[in-house]
């Protein structure tokens, strides 16, 4: 019965049209005033080349049409997808094996192919800046920002520290951010076995809250690599520092070379660097104050404990910067290479990873202790380092029954939070906060 209406329907419908449509079925448009002419080709076409597949066979036009029209989505999905109301962090990698490539292999190896086929053509390699050499005039104001931001951060938490207590295991990694260390077992240190997978607490300190990663000093990133015998010769500076001087941050403790020319290649081979120039000497002295603002050596030290009325003020203030520096590396990184070791936590700012031979982790015996280098990302040069969110810092230590509860975040928003900054919204599904953490005795009746 419904084979005609149907077919009708569809036979009006022309999605080159444009007209008053009314609905003659759910899920069903048809158009009022049609072009007769438009009308009657597109109706002879379609019926031609459908009666030479199908002899004679009745064909229901409209269906075509009706499964075409899909469900609307509601506007409260796309919400609750946004921000579910928890997220499990990514899982911890296995130290016995090698980090996973953060762009695929089959696109590392399908460009790879084509520098060769390039370079067996003698074909110039094309480079943008900056892997060319040149800087990116729009990213300098974004790199003095992070590193303005980076000096903010690092007297933010400095002076918070001595207000907001920290502990950290003093055989593991494991932070903890409240007035005493929580009660789960899942220390993996030394002689953890001894005290049942407890940990040993101890003082916390800023290091543990900004997890310092260095990088070596390039004067000339595209010139000499730095061998083993030569490692002395470079001062080490934080990974973050590194990429904002690269980017065009001027430092006069810490020079940079900036091209005129751009760096030329054919395949793996530059062929035009503009000469080697003779880098500086390392800066080792201690007596200027802008540099010691850029590290966090010292930095409890420096700043002493604020007025009670600046707390919240000094944690907002570190909460801000902290999302700064974040999203300036993320979005320095796209354009400025960043190397890391596939196997530990070095870091290495520039085109080509250094020839240090100081890697000890999976297997280095194979590598003669040479770094598996490869693309960085985000939490490797600027680690979150989570630890457990705690609803009550005043009250009882988190239990290893009810840990399926507990929600983590990093450091940095852990201690701001607990000093009366605001949490900001991307981090309260991995906190849990909509979670009601039960009773030991209630945990086992939770689905």
């Amino acid at each position: 019965m419904l084979s005609k209406p149907l077919a009708l329907s569809s036979a009006l419908w022309d999605p080159s049209q444009k007209g008053e449509h009314t609905s003659v079925f759910p899920s069903m448009m048809v158009f009022k005033r049609p072009q007769v002419s438009a009308l009657r080709s597109y109706t002879r076409g379609f019926k031609s080349g459908h009666e030479r597949l199908h002899k004679g066979r009745p064909i229901m036009l409209g269906t075509l049409l009706y499964a075409n029209q899909g469900p609307k989505k509601d506007v409260t999905t796309r919400k609750q997808e946004a921000y579910p109301q928890n997220v499990d962090l990514p899982p911890i990698l296995p130290k016995k094996k090698k980090k996973p490539f953060p762009i695929p292999i089959k696109k590392l190896k399908q460009a790879a192919r084509e520098d060769k086929k390039r370079a067996e053509m003698n074909i110039e390699k094309p480079l943008d800046p900056p892997k060319n050499g040149l800087l990116v005039p729009d990213l300098v104001p974004i790199a003095y920002e992070v590193l303005d931001a980076w000096k903010v951060l690092i007297k933010g938490v400095a002076q918070l520290l001595h207000i907001i207590p920290v502990y950290a295991c003093s055989e593991c990694s494991e932070v903890y951010v409240a007035q005493t260390g929580h009660h789960i077992q899942n220390c993996h240190g030394r002689a953890s076995s001894s005290r049942r997978s407890f940990h040993s607490w101890v003082k916390g300190s800023i290091t543990d809250v900004i997890v310092p990663i260095e990088s070596y000093h390039l004067y000339d990133p595209f010139g000499r690599r730095i061998k083993h015998d030569t490692r002395f010769e470079y001062d080490r500076i934080p990974a973050v520092v590194e990429l904002c001087i690269q980017a065009g941050v001027e430092i006069p403790e810490y020079p940079s070379r900036r091209r005129i020319r751009p760096v030329r290649m054919i395949g793996k081979k530059v062929i035009e660097r503009g000469g080697f120039v003779r880098e500086p000497k390392p800066w080792c002295s201690t007596n200027s104050s802008s540099l010691v603002d850029l590290d966090t050596y010292g930095a409890y030290g420096r700043f002493p404990p604020p007025p009670s009325s600046d707390v919240a003020r000094i944690a907002h203030e570190t909460m801000d910067a902290y999302e700064i520096v974040r999203w300036g590396v993320e979005k320095l990184m796209r354009k400025y290479t960043v190397k890391a070791c596939g196997y530990c936590s070095e870091v290495h700012v520039g085109p080509w990873g250094h020839n240090v031979k100081l890697c000890g982790e999976f297997k280095h015996q194979w590598r003669d202790g040479k770094h598996g280098w490869q693309d960085a990302t985000v939490d490797e040069v600027f680690p979150a380092n989570y630890v457990w969110h705690v609803q009550d810092p005043k009250g009882p230590p988190l239990r290893g029954a009810l840990r399926r509860f507990y929600g983590k975040a990093p450091a940095v928003v852990e201690v701001c939070m607990q000093a009366g900054a605001q949490i900001p919204v991307k981090y309260k599904p991995m906190m849990r906060l909509d979670i009601v953490v039960p009773e030991s005795e209630e945990a086992r009746l939770v689905a």
